[in-house]
């Protein structure tokens, strides 16, 4: 007779069960994740727009054509000065640095701290509902994988499967944030989990889908823009053009990225504190309101005006990009927290504007259509900034459901994504993450090298042999048939010196050479070595270029104590069990027959 106590401990375990051990019981948690994240989207914009309607008495604040009062060009500078005081606290309660989703899936396997996430998209409203020129983005993504994790963890999935959970939270937040199912799933595949897999299509689309559900169901913006109708069909020289647009918004894009880098060296320059680093970029934001009120958050409400008749004057476009950029720039050099997505979107769109006015300026019979210029403008810059191609061509392809410009899409991103992966080599997000010193450029997982350590591969047992000792005395103490082929060298205080294979030795004593070769002159490796916290990649890079089947490791490079021993034959066996597990997990063969 099972008890009502024991029931309720056996539900969890046979729910956690169906979600490992079937496939279709993964999707299920997936969906879930991607409507949790949907509705922590509709959440955060809510609270954003609460923000701008109670600081500004406007909840767009960048389709504002001036502000009310040139006293409110000073509430970006009290953002910067909540954030910064603040930051004093959360560094001390929070001394670690929080992990994005990227970093997360690339390095921990997908786990990720609830703590952190709250912090960060606590942090973005603050700065976006403010003023700052940043977006929304960062906190929908981190909210939606940080949650996906948390549920990961609830029913300690595997860690592929958590990976695609956490890239499963992403795709539910940008789907929702934009009203595009398919942007937000591809989304989820290029930049958070780092790869398309057959097995990741159903969850991340489950995901996708129910984030748009649940946002539309709780009020949130629902569909990015309104589906456009365009006026033509693009011609070959129209195409053309729009690939020397992509090439203007590569380049665009790889300078912001830059300057963004060159803001945070300045205020390190001259030695401003941190905390008050954001009340300084409040300060300028602020300036640079008072001349356009577009620079203001992310630029959601002035996008729109792009596609109508009031898009202003070519001079007024070119200004309002050039300190829409600066405003970006300064933002999140001074330490706002916040994104590019649709800061991107904005300054992509405004490039492509210009970009037709210039056109039409020297030949009116040439330029493409401004809502085509616009559209690709857009796409193309974003990217170039954030590096999801697949994603942003289906933005397009969504928002206008014209297939002929998805196709140019494709071939512009195309061009931009080798452009700056050529030129510059990195996304924004992982651009970030090379300045602070990781050397990730994407999320596919390569943390479980990082864990595969010298360290933890090593046998510890490890023989060993005086440099002193005599020829004779070695070859009695380990014989020819010996367990151990592999000796260690120790020199007179005891640091490494090299290492013996047996059978030399024992050849060398055949040979008549017992009296007058010495233990040092058949040593191997005397000066290449390991150390513990050396990845397993690294290992294989020393084995292949020392070309020896062993290699001692030793606690530093200074005293060289030995600690260990590894061969050439266990790494490799090692390196390539996990780089089958791996395939494996990509290709979904681990769900076959309810593994």
């Amino acid at each position: 007779m099972i008890s009502r106590f024991d029931i309720l401990t056996l539900i969890p375990l046979r729910i956690r069960g169906l979600v490992r051990r079937h496939e279709v019981g993964f999707i299920g948690l997936a969906g879930l994740a991607g409507g949790i994240a949907g509705l922590s989207v509709a959440a955060l914009l809510g609270t954003t727009n609460f923000l701008h309607r109670w600081l500004f008495g406007h909840p767009h604040l960048s389709s504002l054509t001036a502000l009310d009062s040139p006293f409110l060009a000073f509430i970006p500078l009290m953002g910067g000065l909540l954030l910064g005081i603040s930051g004093i606290y959360v560094r001390k309660w929070m001394p670690r640095r929080p992990v994005d989703p990227i970093e997360a899936n690339a390095l921990q396997g997908g786990r990720m701290s609830i703590k952190d996430s709250l912090v960060i998209a606590a942090q973005t409203v603050v700065s976006n509902g403010f003023g700052a020129s940043v977006g929304l983005e960062a906190a929908y993504t981190q909210m939606g994988s940080g949650l996906a994790s948390w549920l990961g963890t609830a029913f300690r999935l595997r860690r592929g499967d958590m990976r695609t959970l956490v890239a499963c939270g992403s795709a539910g937040a940008i789907a929702a944030a934009f009203g595009a199912p398919l942007t937000g799933a591809f989304y989820g595949f290029e930049l958070i989990l780092g790869t398309y897999t057959p097995f990741g299509l159903a969850p991340v689309g489950a995901a996708a889908v129910c984030g748009v559900l649940v946002s539309k169901a709780f009020g949130a913006s629902g569909e990015f823009m309104n589906q456009m109708t365009l006026k033509s069909a693009l011609s070959p020289t129209d195409m053309g053009f729009l690939l020397v647009l992509g090439i203007i918004c590569a380049l665009f894009g790889i300078r912001m990225m830059r300057a963004v880098t060159s803001v945070e060296r300045f205020c390190a320059g001259i030695a401003l504190p941190s905390p008050l680093q954001p009340m300084f970029g409040g300060l300028l934001v602020g300036l640079l309101a008072l001349v356009t009120p577009h620079v203001l958050a992310s630029g959601h409400g002035a996008l729109f005006e792009l596609f109508g008749p009031g898009s202003g004057p070519s001079d007024v476009v070119l200004i309002t990009l050039l300190l829409k950029a600066l405003a970006s720039v300064i933002s999140l050099g001074t330490g706002f927290r916040g994104g590019l997505f649709f800061a991107s979107l904005y300054l992509g769109g405004m490039i492509g504007l210009v970009f037709f006015y210039a056109v039409q300026y020297f030949d009116p019979s040439l330029a493409p259509d401004m809502t085509v210029c616009t559209l690709i403008g857009m796409s193309a810059l974003a990217v170039a900034i954030i590096g999801a191609p697949m994603a942003m061509s289906f933005l397009a392809l969504e928002t206008t459901g014209d297939f002929p410009l998805g196709l140019v899409m494709l071939a512009v991103a195309s061009v931009v994504s080798i452009i700056v992966r050529r030129t510059f080599g990195y996304s924004f997000a992982t651009w970030r993450l090379h300045v602070r010193g990781e050397s990730i450029r994407s999320a596919q997982d390569v943390g479980w090298m990082r864990d595969l350590t010298a360290g933890r591969l090593m046998r510890t047992d490890v023989p060993k042999a005086s440099l002193d000792m005599p020829l004779a005395a070695f070859i009695k103490a380990f014989p020819a048939q010996s367990a151990n082929q592999w000796v260690v060298l120790t020199g007179p205080s005891g640091g490494y010196a090299g290492l013996l294979f047996v059978p030399d030795v024992h050849l060398a004593g055949a040979n008549g050479s017992a009296n007058t070769t010495g233990l040092g002159q058949l040593a191997r490796s005397t000066n290449i070595f390991l150390q513990p916290e050396m990845n397993i990649k690294l290992a294989v890079q020393y084995f292949e270029q020392n070309e020896n089947e062993a290699l001692a490791v030793v606690d530093n490079e200074k005293d060289r104590h030995v600690v260990g021993l590894l061969t050439e034959a266990h790494v490799l066996r090692r390196y390539t069990d996990e780089l089958d597990k791996a395939h494996r997990e990509l290709s979904g063969e681990s769900w076959v027959g309810g593994n």
